[in-house]
Protein backbone atom coordinates (compact mmCIF):
# COMPACT_ATOMS: atom_id res chain seq x y z
CA UNK A 1 0.00 0.00 0.00
CA UNK A 2 1.40 3.23 -0.94
CA UNK A 3 0.72 6.36 1.25
CA UNK A 4 -0.49 9.67 -0.39
CA UNK A 5 1.71 12.31 -0.03
CA UNK A 6 0.86 15.55 1.93
CA UNK A 7 -0.12 18.40 0.64
CA UNK A 8 2.08 21.56 1.69
CA UNK A 9 0.16 23.17 4.02
CA UNK A 10 -0.86 26.71 2.92
CA UNK A 11 1.06 26.37 -0.32
CA UNK A 12 -1.52 27.38 -2.99
CA UNK A 13 -1.78 25.03 -5.96
CA UNK A 14 0.19 27.20 -8.31
CA UNK A 15 3.24 26.90 -10.30
CA UNK A 16 5.80 28.86 -8.74
CA UNK A 17 10.05 29.31 -9.86
CA UNK A 18 11.88 27.19 -7.42
CA UNK A 19 14.35 29.10 -4.92
CA UNK A 20 17.13 27.43 -6.63
CA UNK A 21 17.90 25.26 -10.11
CA UNK A 22 19.95 22.36 -9.69
CA UNK A 23 22.82 24.42 -10.40
CA UNK A 24 22.54 27.01 -8.14
CA UNK A 25 21.38 24.41 -5.53
CA UNK A 26 24.79 22.59 -5.87
CA UNK A 27 26.50 25.60 -5.88
CA UNK A 28 25.23 26.52 -2.60
CA UNK A 29 25.87 23.18 -0.96
CA UNK A 30 29.43 23.54 -2.17
CA UNK A 31 30.26 26.79 -1.09
CA UNK A 32 32.06 27.46 2.12
CA UNK A 33 29.60 30.87 2.33
CA UNK A 34 26.43 28.96 3.08
CA UNK A 35 28.34 27.67 6.71
CA UNK A 36 29.49 31.26 7.39
CA UNK A 37 25.34 32.46 6.91
CA UNK A 38 24.45 29.45 9.07
CA UNK A 39 27.04 30.40 11.62
CA UNK A 40 26.93 34.11 11.53
CA UNK A 41 22.67 34.39 10.97
CA UNK A 42 21.93 33.07 14.65
CA UNK A 43 25.22 34.39 16.38
CA UNK A 44 23.37 37.63 14.54
CA UNK A 45 19.74 37.04 16.45
CA UNK A 46 21.52 35.88 19.98
CA UNK A 47 23.42 39.06 19.90
CA UNK A 48 20.38 41.01 19.32
CA UNK A 49 18.84 39.31 21.62
CA UNK A 50 21.08 40.54 24.59
CA UNK A 51 21.60 43.94 23.43
CA UNK A 52 17.18 44.12 23.68
CA UNK A 53 17.74 43.09 27.02
CA UNK A 54 20.68 45.48 27.69
CA UNK A 55 18.58 48.34 26.23
CA UNK A 56 15.25 47.67 27.98
CA UNK A 57 17.03 47.68 31.14
CA UNK A 58 19.00 50.88 29.98
CA UNK A 59 15.85 52.46 29.29
CA UNK A 60 13.91 51.02 32.66
CA UNK A 61 16.29 51.47 35.50
CA UNK A 62 18.80 54.15 34.01
CA UNK A 63 21.93 51.84 33.97
CA UNK A 64 24.48 50.33 32.06
CA UNK A 65 24.06 52.69 29.05
CA UNK A 66 28.10 51.43 28.43
CA UNK A 67 27.33 47.80 27.95
CA UNK A 68 23.61 48.79 26.23
CA UNK A 69 26.10 50.89 23.29
CA UNK A 70 29.00 48.35 23.07
CA UNK A 71 25.96 45.51 22.51
CA UNK A 72 24.65 47.94 19.56
CA UNK A 73 28.34 48.43 18.25
CA UNK A 74 28.82 44.61 18.10
CA UNK A 75 25.57 44.05 16.77
CA UNK A 76 26.03 46.32 14.05
CA UNK A 77 29.21 44.97 13.28
CA UNK A 78 27.95 41.18 12.69
CA UNK A 79 25.07 42.58 10.36
CA UNK A 80 27.28 44.87 8.01
CA UNK A 81 29.42 41.45 8.15
CA UNK A 82 26.84 39.16 7.51
CA UNK A 83 25.49 41.44 4.76
CA UNK A 84 29.04 41.57 3.25
CA UNK A 85 29.42 37.73 3.31
CA UNK A 86 25.50 37.53 2.22
CA UNK A 87 26.35 39.09 -0.92
CA UNK A 88 29.51 37.10 -1.82
CA UNK A 89 27.64 33.76 -1.19
CA UNK A 90 24.57 35.58 -3.66
CA UNK A 91 27.23 36.08 -6.24
CA UNK A 92 28.57 32.64 -5.80
CA UNK A 93 25.15 30.65 -5.94
CA UNK A 94 23.23 33.47 -8.08
CA UNK A 95 26.08 35.37 -10.02
CA UNK A 96 24.61 38.40 -8.78
CA UNK A 97 26.23 40.21 -5.91
CA UNK A 98 22.71 41.57 -4.65
CA UNK A 99 19.30 41.25 -5.32
CA UNK A 100 18.70 37.52 -7.01
CA UNK A 101 15.46 37.13 -8.03
CA UNK A 102 15.03 34.38 -5.14
CA UNK A 103 16.27 36.95 -2.58
CA UNK A 104 15.47 40.54 -3.58
CA UNK A 105 12.79 41.32 -0.99
CA UNK A 106 14.76 39.77 1.80
CA UNK A 107 17.74 42.05 0.55
CA UNK A 108 15.67 45.43 0.34
CA UNK A 109 14.67 45.05 3.79
CA UNK A 110 18.26 44.08 4.60
CA UNK A 111 19.12 47.94 3.64
CA UNK A 112 16.36 49.15 5.63
CA UNK A 113 17.96 47.16 8.75
CA UNK A 114 21.11 48.33 7.71
CA UNK A 115 19.99 52.29 7.32
CA UNK A 116 18.47 51.95 10.66
CA UNK A 117 21.07 50.83 12.18
CA UNK A 118 23.30 53.00 10.84
CA UNK A 119 21.49 56.16 12.14
CA UNK A 120 21.91 54.30 15.56
CA UNK A 121 25.57 55.17 14.99
CA UNK A 122 24.98 58.65 13.57
CA UNK A 123 23.22 59.34 16.88
CA UNK A 124 25.86 57.94 18.91
CA UNK A 125 28.46 59.89 17.00
CA UNK A 126 26.10 63.24 17.32
CA UNK A 127 25.78 62.70 20.51
CA UNK A 128 22.00 62.80 20.71
CA UNK A 129 20.32 61.72 23.93
CA UNK A 130 21.32 58.17 25.22
CA UNK A 131 17.33 57.08 25.18
CA UNK A 132 17.11 58.32 21.83
CA UNK A 133 19.70 56.18 21.10
CA UNK A 134 18.15 53.28 22.77
CA UNK A 135 14.83 54.06 21.12
CA UNK A 136 16.34 53.97 17.66
CA UNK A 137 18.12 50.49 18.09
CA UNK A 138 15.21 48.98 19.54
CA UNK A 139 13.41 50.04 16.12
CA UNK A 140 16.37 48.52 14.12
CA UNK A 141 15.86 45.52 16.20
CA UNK A 142 12.44 45.05 15.36
CA UNK A 143 12.91 45.65 11.21
CA UNK A 144 16.14 43.26 11.77
CA UNK A 145 13.26 40.59 13.18
CA UNK A 146 11.47 41.26 10.57
CA UNK A 147 14.35 40.54 8.11
CA UNK A 148 14.88 37.56 10.01
CA UNK A 149 11.78 36.03 9.53
CA UNK A 150 11.94 36.50 5.84
CA UNK A 151 14.94 34.61 6.04
CA UNK A 152 13.97 31.81 8.17
CA UNK A 153 10.79 31.71 5.77
CA UNK A 154 12.96 31.54 2.54
CA UNK A 155 14.75 28.53 4.41
CA UNK A 156 11.62 26.89 4.94
CA UNK A 157 10.30 27.17 0.90
CA UNK A 158 13.78 26.03 0.24
CA UNK A 159 13.65 22.54 2.06
CA UNK A 160 10.13 22.12 1.51
CA UNK A 161 11.40 22.60 -2.48
CA UNK A 162 14.02 20.44 -1.74
CA UNK A 163 11.68 17.22 -0.12
CA UNK A 164 9.63 17.82 -3.04
CA UNK A 165 12.37 17.04 -5.26
CA UNK A 166 13.20 14.07 -3.59
CA UNK A 167 9.86 13.13 -3.21
CA UNK A 168 9.64 13.49 -7.28
CA UNK A 169 12.76 11.72 -7.70
CA UNK A 170 11.21 8.56 -6.09
CA UNK A 171 10.10 6.08 -8.12
CA UNK A 172 5.92 5.42 -8.25
CA UNK A 173 4.81 2.82 -5.68
CA UNK A 174 7.51 2.98 -3.21
CA UNK A 175 6.43 4.09 0.58
CA UNK A 176 8.43 6.68 1.77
Amino acid sequence: MTRARPATLGAPHRSRPPLYTPEQRARRDATVWTTVQGVLAPVQFLVMLVSSALLLNFLLTGEGLLAATVSVIVKTAILLLIMVTGSIWEKVVFDEWLFADAFFWEDVVSFGVIALHLVYVLALVAGWAPTTQAAIALVAYAAYAVNAIQFILKLRAARLQEAADRAAAEPAGVPA
